[in-house]
């Protein structure tokens, strides 16, 4: 599995990452793909089709992002990064310690681009 300096060392990598992608229009996209309107934004046609994207993984004891490369056939966890203490507290509490897969969105996005700044 990929670290945070591995992401941060892949300038391909990194450009492939779609930042506002969210797991559940990953689904939508990759394993309905055949079967709903896809608003202009991307068309699926194959399994060539890829996408990068992060998530916040909370159904194990701690908060953690992943890495998914997702295609119509499967979703990969290329990479597994831990939340500085501080900022898995403030998620937990935001999303009231609910089990899930989630979008990163604000504080830990920032965080996120942060840790991978030095790169771009």
């Amino acid at each position: 599995m990929l670290s945070l300096k591995s992401i941060k060392n892949d300038i391909n990598l990194l450009n492939a990452i779609d930042w506002d992608m969210t797991p559940e229009e990953a689904v939508r996209l990759y394993l309905e793909w055949g079967n709903n309107w896809s608003g202009g934004n991307y068309v699926i046609r194959s399994k060539e089709d890829v996408t990068h994207y992060f998530v916040v993984n909370t159904w194990g004891k701690n908060p953690v992002i992943f890495l998914i490369r997702r295609n119509s056939e499967e979703a990969v966890e290329l990479a597994k990064i831990d939340m500085p203490k501080k900022l898995k507290e403030r998620f937990l509490k935001s999303n009231g310690n609910l089990r899930g897969v989630y979008a990163i969105e604000g504080e830990v996005k920032e965080w996120l681009k942060k840790a991978l700044h030095d790169t771009w």
